[in-house]
């Protein structure tokens, strides 16, 4: 099934009120759900706390091997399954924070459609990209103008273009 049918079925299921069934679907939720509750004060308060239990009832246990291990056998479990609910959170939020980046870029006119897709480039490529943006910052801070920017392919003229209209008193289209 091609990209436009899924997209176009899962609005339709959506509008329907169709609930998504599955694994994934399940350990979106299920993911999201204990990535914000772990997250709260009050799940660091209840971690801390039962870090002191453990550590006055050291010397009830006499600070035995079987104490000791308690708590690292606890903690290494809790930290093996919480490193994999967090990526996930993480991935997903960082999915939607590309999406809406690249409405705006795909929006905007001006903007390059290059850097739609900038997280699948190289490192290398990357850097080229950060000289420019470095030199469209001195291009700003020669101008004194903080509300100036440019995109890709239109630095340049842009920036000349900017200058051109503020000398003649008109507004840069």
């Amino acid at each position: 099934m091609n990209t436009k049918k899924k997209i176009e079925k899962e609005i339709d299921n959506e509008i329907k009120g169709e609930k998504k069934k599955g694994f994934k679907i399940k350990f979106e939720r299920y993911a999201a759900a204990v990535t914000k509750v772990t997250g709260s004060s009050t799940a660091f308060i209840i971690a801390a706390l039962i870090i002191i239990i453990w550590g006055v009832t050291g010397p009830v246990f006499h600070y035995s091997d079987t104490w000791q291990l308690v708590i690292n056998t606890g903690t290494t479990i809790v930290t093996f399954l919480m490193v994999f609910l967090i990526q996930q959170s993480q991935n997903k939020d960082s999915l939607a924070i590309q999406l809406k980046l690249n409405e705006l870029i795909a929006c905007n006119e001006r903007a390059s459609n290059r850097l739609i897709v900038v997280e699948d480039l190289t490192q290398d490529e990357l850097e080229i990209l950060k000289e420019f943006y470095v030199k469209l910052s001195e291009l700003a801070k020669k101008e004194n103008n903080l509300r100036s920017s440019h995109s890709v392919e239109e630095a340049a003229g842009i920036h000349k273009l900017k200058l051109g209209s503020r000398t003649t008193g008109q507004k840069a289209v």
